[in-house]
């Protein structure tokens, strides 16, 4: 009777060592690298080339899927991503926004927003230095040079630049559209699928102190703009009546008027 054998040890395999033998585990980074994944950013047209945010490890750069990566932020100044964006026009435009978007104690600030032009071969700080958190970017898809940051502000102070800021001329200025107060900023920003001019926001009041974490508050909740940022109104229908913590938002493109919260 045949049986397959250990070449390491001589034993037998069992049955389930036979079963599971080609399930092994392999990295395929950079998560052994990095720490926490903060976001991802898929290539529209290469779809085995992905861009990965790591919470305190920079960014890093597949072409294949997976198999191999490659840092491409190692000579800026922050190493802590909150997110990350390709524009839907030009897709080897990449922006970063820097410092982690959680509130542990173990977690590190950013200094603004970068934009790399070639694919992430080299970088340029295009502001908002005093975010130090940012959440989320947009894009519009039919104007690349306007641009909406979500940014969480400091963590252990007030102040700061919080809030959503947008640019109209690619990064060049920019300009504060929702602010709600120096404890409370944006953790999550949204297009509607069929109007990019309708934009959700969730606002997230937060403070840490070396003694404790104050998490959610009065300034907490869910905003909506149908005019580009310019306009906007807070949604209370169906939501909770006391104060929110941490929302975080999706529009799904199946049907654009549901939104999750």
């Amino acid at each position: 009777m045949h049986t397959d054998t250990d070449t390491e040890t001589g034993t037998d395999k069992s049955p389930l060592e036979k079963a599971i033998g080609g399930l092994a585990l392999r990295n395929i980074g950079p998560a052994f690298m990095g720490g926490r994944i903060s976001d991802i950013a898929v290539h529209p047209g290469h779809k085995s080339t992905w861009y990965v945010a790591v919470g305190s490890g920079g960014v890093w750069k597949t072409v294949n899927a997976g198999t191999t990566w490659e840092p491409i932020f190692d000579n800026e100044t922050s190493y802590s991503i909150g997110c990350i964006a390709i524009d839907p026009i030009e897709p080897s435009i990449i922006w970063v926004g820097t410092g982690e978007a959680v509130s542990g104690r173990h977690v590190a600030w950013g200094d603004g927003v970068y934009r790399s032009l070639n694919a992430g071969k080299t970088w340029s700080c295009m502001g908002l230095k005093k975010s130090e958190h940012i959440a989320d970017i947009l894009i519009d898809p039919r104007d690349n040079n306007v641009v909406y940051v979500a940014a969480e502000g400091p963590l252990w102070s007030s102040g700061g630049e919080r809030g959503v800021f947008k640019t109209t001329d690619a990064g060049a200025t920019w300009h504060p559209i929702l602010a709600i107060d120096e404890d409370t900023g944006v953790t999550s920003i949204t297009f509607a699928p069929d109007n990019p001019d309708t934009i959700y926001a969730a606002t997230y009041q937060r403070r840490r102190r070396v003694w404790s974490f104050l998490g959610g508050g009065p300034g907490s909740g869910i905003h909506k703009s149908t005019d580009g940022g310019t306009t906007w109104r807070r949604i209370s229908e169906g939501l909770p009546k006391t104060n929110m913590g941490k929302i975080g938002l999706a529009v799904t493109p199946a049907a654009p008027d549901t939104v999750f919260a």
